[in-house]
């Protein structure tokens, strides 16, 4: 029986943490009888840090003027990518700040470029609030943009600028962010052309625990209509370095605790994703670890590259040996996948 909004906010607030891991490690045996964890080999390319947007959980943003402000030149890009084949990996995840003078035939050239240099390279790029500025400043669709950037080698995009999925809090943390409905609606568009993206949210700032439930309700929704997200990823807010603990906003980080709680009351609500992923980057590996005990099946990236969290001072690192290592170590079974979540090989 589905767990409703009222259920799971009595599960967060009431239940104890083991019994919560237990339901959730049932559920995710339901969905994962043969006990395989999977984790991908990729590379987080971070094309420009010039962005407009000014959101106050964040700490790698800078503005045109700025002396460190930067757009990556495509032979950067192709150095990147280049490292990144090195080491097995299939996927970039490709973002950057909102920029404000980058319109439509700027990410055709980029993303062609890419497709056609390293086809063997899957790209997992532009968050919904790049592709919605994209379309504003470039006077063409939200559809357009998508279909064109397909048409060019973009494969599926994240799931980045969802943060929580409401308009109380997106109006303290980032006032001239797109609205939740239009970050929804970006999705919706994706998924009816075709092209798959993920789910996320960012927890611990100004959000009420109903919100955070009525985030996972949202996207629950849309994946009842569209059957689009690949996959749920969840982390938590990272405050060093940001305007939201420099105001007062926030005065701490949130518990790995209250991590563990709401990932299992996840999985137990979002039962139309079969795939949920542990946020060791943010939780750190042994966290990340525990994480696949409480619901995840998967641990994410081996993160060659990371900028924008390690920004607001969070700086964990794991490689592929390490990955193995902690999934096996929990009686799981470790598989390396592409961004399909299609097996490339299992580590028996």
């Amino acid at each position: 029986m589905r767990i409703d909004v009222k259920k799971a906010l009595n599960l967060i607030e009431n239940e104890k943490l083991i019994k919560l891991g237990a339901m959730a490690l049932e559920k995710k045996r339901e969905l994962h009888p043969k006990k395989i964890t999977t984790f991908i080999v990729d590379r987080n390319i971070n094309y420009t840090n010039i962005c407009f947007v000014d959101c106050k959980f964040c700490a790698f943003y800078r503005h045109k003027k700025d002396k460190d402000a930067y757009i990556l030149s495509f032979e950067e890009i192709d150095k990147k990518i280049d490292e990144l084949i090195e080491i097995g990996g299939t996927q970039i995840l490709f973002q950057g700040g909102v920029h404000p003078n980058l319109k439509i035939d700027y990410y055709e050239k980029l993303v062609e470029h890419i497709h056609k240099k390293y086809p063997e390279i899957t790209i997992h790029g532009f968050s919904a609030p790049e592709i919605d500025y994209i379309a504003k400043v470039s006077k063409i669709s939200i559809e357009e943009v998508l279909i064109r950037l397909k048409e060019k080698g973009l494969s599926s995009i994240p799931g980045a600028g969802a943060e929580i999925l409401s308009d109380r809090v997106r109006d303290i943390i980032a006032p001239k962010k797109i609205s939740a409905n239009r970050w929804l609606e970006i999705h919706k568009t994706a998924h009816k052309i075709g092209m798959k993206t993920t789910a996320t949210m960012m927890f611990g700032t100004v959000e009420t625990t109903q919100e955070i439930v009525e985030h996972w309700d949202k996207i629950r929704r849309l994946q009842d209509e569209t059957g689009g997200f690949r996959a749920f990823i969840m982390w938590s807010f990272q405050p060093y370095n940001t305007a939201l603990m420099k105001e007062g906003i926030v005065t701490h980080k949130t518990s790995s605790n209250r991590y563990l709680r709401y990932l299992a009351v996840t999985r137990l609500f979002l039962d139309n994703f079969k795939n949920i992923q542990s946020s060791w980057v943010t939780q750190g590996s042994y966290i990340g670890q525990m994480a696949l005990l409480y619901g995840a099946n998967d641990l994410g990236s081996t993160m060659m590259e990371e900028n924008v969290v390690k920004s607001a001072g969070a700086v964990n690192r794991m490689n592929q040996e390490e990955m193995i290592k902690l999934i096996k170590d929990v009686g799981e079974i470790p598989a390396k996948r592409n961004t399909a979540y299609e097996i490339l090989e299992i580590y028996n």
